[in-house]
């Protein structure tokens, strides 16, 4: 991605001063009748997208992530060098093709889990490709291996998305679960799915709190502290979201990416008196001057695990790609340090290995 749009600064730059113009007017101009619908609208909702209702948004750009990387004092971890740190397996396919008596959950790193109950099947955030970039040629690259083929995945019923980031939206994934799933997506999201090949019948766009129910299952989507974005101009012009996951008499909620308030989460906790377990990222947080607003850090994923009421707690978004400065296993060591500075027990809040499955 920073490789294109460096390339088009000097391939076409009349055009991009052109659309950069254009952008920063239409970004400021807001007529009366918008201002005076904007009472009528949900507080996170604005002109022509979203916003955090528990933080200023800053007006960072690409630009400011390649000077960070470059020329700020945070030393970056070489994670290919470092890959053999993240322990992983093959999934056992064999297990995955048994119906779970209760439910199972599987990673196949970063943030796509198999969740498993009866005979139903949901992915969460499908990562497939070697790379989450919009070209296969550049961007961050898996430094660990795939730990199935994902072909031989049972059949998919439901795939929860949490935002559109190239991390959690990936388009290779959808073009090969196609139509199989339904797809339960927040606001905005639904004519990328189109455009990529998706019926629309197949998706459901929701807000923060919209519930969708079906034979089995029902999803809620719920508040999270983020962003979204897949160009250069299409900043926050779709939602982002968590999700709860109710399967049977069981809540499972998946935080996708997140930064932390001290509001929004325990709203989650109120609203569902707790649930038995949290998908929660900790990894993706260094440096933290430029990262804190939007993704947590170990210490902060714990405040959440205490906020939404989790009676037990995996951690994700780490030891895959190479997407931030800490090392491979840097998010599980500190995990353990804070766990204990907070008195958790180890069971209330794990890693898994890459490629592990565990049944609840």
């Amino acid at each position: 991605m920073i490789r294109r749009i460096v390339a088009n600064l000097f391939v076409r730059p009349w055009r991009v001063l052109f659309l950069a113009i254009l952008s920063l007017a239409l970004s400021s101009c807001e007529s009366v009748s918008q201002q005076a619908d904007s009472a009528a609208r949900p507080a996170h909702h604005a002109v022509g997208g979203f916003k955090n209702l528990h933080i200023q948004d800053p007006k960072k750009n690409i630009f400011d992530f390649m000077a960070m990387k470059h020329f700020g004092d945070t030393e970056w971890a070489d994670h290919a060098a470092r890959a053999a740190e993240v322990p992983i397996r093959d999934l056992d396919m064999a297990e995955i093709g048994k119906t779970p008596q209760s439910f199972r959950v599987s990673w196949l790193g970063h943030a796509t889990f198999l969740i498993q109950w009866d005979k139903l099947n949901i992915l969460t955030d499908p990562a497939f490709g070697d790379r989450v970039s919009p070209v296969s040629f550049a961007g961050p690259k898996r430094y660990t291996r795939h730990v199935v083929d994902y072909a031989a995945l049972p059949k998919i019923d439901y795939v929860v998305i949490s935002h559109n980031h190239y991390d959690h939206l990936d388009e290779a994934a959808i073009r090969q679960l196609g139509n199989q799933p339904i797809y339960l997506v927040p606001l905005g999201l639904k004519p990328w799915f189109v455009d990529t090949g998706v019926s629309a019948d197949r998706v459901r766009e929701m807000d923060w709190w919209d519930r969708s129910e079906f034979a089995g299952v029902a999803f809620q989507a719920t508040p999270s502290q983020h962003w979204s974005a897949r160009g250069f101009f299409d900043r926050r012009e779709t939602l982002w979201a968590s999700w709860l996951i109710a399967l049977d008499k069981r809540l499972i909620w998946f935080a996708g990416d997140t930064g932390y308030n001290p509001v929004q989460f325990k709203e989650i906790g109120r609203a569902t008196g707790g649930v038995d377990l949290a998908l929660i990222p900790i990894g993706g947080y260094a440096p933290r001057s430029f990262m804190r607003l939007y993704h947590v850090d170990p210490e902060e994923a714990i405040k959440i695990h205490r906020d939404i009421g989790a009676r037990m707690s995996i951690g994700m978004h780490w030891g895959t790609y190479p997407l931030t400065a800490e090392g491979p296993i840097d998010p599980v060591v500190a995990l353990e340090r804070q766990r204990k500075a907070y008195r958790l027990k180890p069971t209330e809040f794990v890693t898994m290995k890459i490629g592990e499955s565990i049944t609840r």
